[in-house]
């Protein structure tokens, strides 16, 4: 399962159904307490989870993307075997109208079966930056017919702000000893600029350090976390030892960045800082996958050992591995 909930829409979907059927829905934006109102009718036509009997046990999820956020999924109730559900349910985001107009709202219906598993029925995408709010029929209850999943929106290639950071790679921490010892890697967090907000104007963000491909709990260190600010300064230091220079070429410095709200954390970049070889230890691993700026700040660390190499990186979206306990 990957970061937080980016994958989730693209998650748990078992069996190939295909596509079909319409479904009826109305937006609507009430002014007065701030909310985005989604209407969802019914729906018609849908693709049979069980061909024998020809029906389907469907519901609808809807997101607010980019920004796939625990608090940005909302659900209608089950109905059972049915291939033309009613539901007339309303599912409310309380969200300024400013950032909707940032947003697409995504509307997809699945088949729930009695192991809980989902399996996509389709999906509707709307713009919400193109809609036009103020026309009373654009409020009307509409048929859109539901279509196949969409690319992930979420890796797109938008501003989620940059983290300035110094890394420093120690040979002999201990000088002088009889024993070989084995290197450091100083990581140090100083701070982040203009992070997304996704919350309205709220935002309180820590940094999180994975060193792959250990993802065990050994290799993750993470900083305080933030509040209220784009611009959080953390200052934070972490130390990773048992590097030796053969390591230097096969593992990856993975820092992303958090927000923490109530229970959840939702990634909001990251940076993976390697040689981006696209392999470690012989193995084929999607997580080397650096860009040239950050390569660029890791040969430079491996050049110039006990130097403080400093640069500010542009965070960006990435797709978590799995973390292992």
């Amino acid at each position: 399962m990957v970061s937080g909930s980016v994958m989730s829409i693209y998650s748990g979907d078992f069996g190939n159904l295909e596509i079909k059927g319409n479904i009826q829905f109305a937006v609507d934006y009430v002014d007065s307490l701030k909310e985005l109102h989604i209407f969802v009718a019914q729906c018609k036509d849908l693709a049979a989870a069980d061909v024998k009997k020809q029906r389907s046990d469907p519901y609808v999820k809807t997101y607010l993307l980019p920004d796939k956020g625990k608090m940005g999924k909302k659900k209608t109730l089950v109905v059972k075997k049915t291939l033309n559900p009613v539901y007339n349910e309303i599912l409310r985001y309380k969200i300024e109208k400013q950032i909707l107009r940032t947003q697409k709202l995504n509307l997809s219906v699945w088949h729930r079966d009695s192991f809980k598993r989902n399996s996509f029925l389709g999906e509707v995408e709307l713009d919400l930056g193109t809609w036009d709010w103020d026309n009373k029929q654009n409020t009307q209850l509409k048929w859109y017919p539901l279509k196949r999943k969409t690319a992930p929106v979420a890796l797109e290639a938008e501003n989620r702000g940059e983290m300035k950071l110094a890394l420093q790679y120690v040979p002999e921490p201990l000088p002088g000893k009889k024993l070989p010892t084995t290197g450091e890697v100083h990581i140090w967090v100083k701070e982040c600029i203009d992070l997304p907000l996704l919350r309205g104007s709220h935002l309180n963000s820590f940094v999180k350090c994975t060193i792959l491909p250990d993802t065990s709990r050994k290799s993750r260190q993470k900083t305080r976390a933030v509040g209220k600010t784009t611009d959080p300064v953390f200052n934070h230091t972490m130390v990773y030892d048992g590097f030796r220079p053969e390591d230097l070429t096969e593992a990856c410095v993975e820092l992303t960045v958090w927000d923490h709200y109530k229970l959840t954390n939702q990634l909001l970049g990251g940076l993976r800082i390697g040689f981006g070889t696209g392999k470690s230890y012989g193995t084929e691993v999607d997580w080397m996958d650096s860009t040239s700026e950050e390569v660029a700040l890791w040969e430079k660390m491996v050049k110039s050992p006990n130097t403080w190499i400093e640069a500010t990186l542009p965070l960006r979206m990435l797709l978590i591995a799995k973390i292992s306990k």
